[in-house]
């Protein structure tokens, strides 16, 4: 059962939590603070946010213990992520979902919240959301990224096509047309779930990736753990985003180049499943939010693409 959660309305409360890496300087929370607010929005920080512990933010219990405690706080409409780094993995076990099945709400995030937003909807059916972040990305706000993200969190009316920013240009690099759910986030962090509970079901599913920093070695390695898995050959088509800095470090070491890593897996997939490259979503400035659990159809023919939620994502 898919749900879908209720849409964000001006003065409603949105619940901050950091379940992964600490924030720093700390008065980036403050200046997310006032952004949502300048937007009508109310505030309330999770207990732990401005913990440390080593290179996580806080104990697992008291990140975990922060996401629980909004979910089943009826004040709050919507709960926003405040930065990636690590640490999401490590809540799986204890985040309560049966908690969030009863009370869904927006969960906002992407990067190493992967984890979390994929295990909420394998777990729940709930959608969730993988976009900006708050001190990550609404400390010094992108015009292209805020719109896309409050128009799909406030409109209760189907989405539709992803337009992309226009520093990228969304290319198709097989041809094809198929539906499906929309499954993904930052690869790393997808591949960590094979073998898990808290990786959703694949089956016909429509992959986005994304990823910052990995040579094309280690893309391969993720790629190769989706394939020995049984999963590339079962997805309805793939959507790459921006895999940023993805490339072989030392120029005197012979490496795979990151299309040609791509290319071989492409063979495994379904000979009818579309993939398209390049679109405005990861670890850049402009960044769309993609709908973990909608369903979209991709379009590919003559080398151009097209990306497009068929359903509402709120209600």
């Amino acid at each position: 059962m898919i749900l879908k959660p209720k849409r964000l309305r001006e003065g409603d409360v949105i619940g901050v939590v950091a379940p992964a890496s600490p924030i720093y300087p700390e008065d980036r929370l403050d200046k997310a603070k006032a952004y949502l607010q300048s937007l009508g929005y109310k505030v309330k920080f999770g207990k732990h946010v401005r913990k440390t512990h080593g290179y996580l933010a806080g104990l697992d219990q008291e990140r975990a213990n922060d996401i629980n405690e909004m979910f089943a706080d009826d004040s709050v409409k919507a709960i926003f992520c405040l930065r990636g780094g690590y640490g999401s993995p490590r809540l799986l076990r204890l985040i309560d979902y049966a908690l969030i099945r009863r009370k869904p709400k927006i969960f906002v995030g992407f990067s190493d919240i992967t984890a979390l937003c994929c295990a909420i909807f394998a777990k729940t059916g709930l959608v969730t959301f993988s976009g900006p972040m708050l001190v990550s990305d609404m400390v010094s706000p992108d015009e292209y990224s805020q719109y896309h993200l409050w128009r799909m969190l406030t409109k209760p009316r189907v989405y539709g096509r992803f337009i992309n920013h226009e520093t990228h240009r969304l290319v198709g690099i097989r041809s094809g047309e198929a539906k499906g759910r929309l499954i993904g986030g930052n690869l790393s962090l997808l591949s960590a779930l094979v073998g898990t509970p808290f990786l959703p079901n694949m089956r016909k599913a429509l992959l986005f990736i994304e990823e910052i920093g990995e040579e094309p070695y280690r893309i391969d390695r993720m790629f190769s753990q989706l394939d020995n898995a049984g999963i590339l050959e079962k997805l309805s088509g793939l959507v790459i985003g921006q895999m940023t800095d993805c490339i072989e470090d030392d120029d005197d070491k012979p490496s795979l180049t990151l299309e040609e890593v791509i290319e071989d897996y492409l063979c495994v997939f379904p000979k009818s499943a579309p993939a398209c490259a390049n679109l405005s979503y990861g670890h850049v400035k402009h960044k769309l939010t993609i709908p973990i659990g909608a369903k979209a159809k991709l379009s590919v023919k003559n080398g151009r693409a097209r990306l497009e939620v068929l359903e509402t994502v709120v209600r």
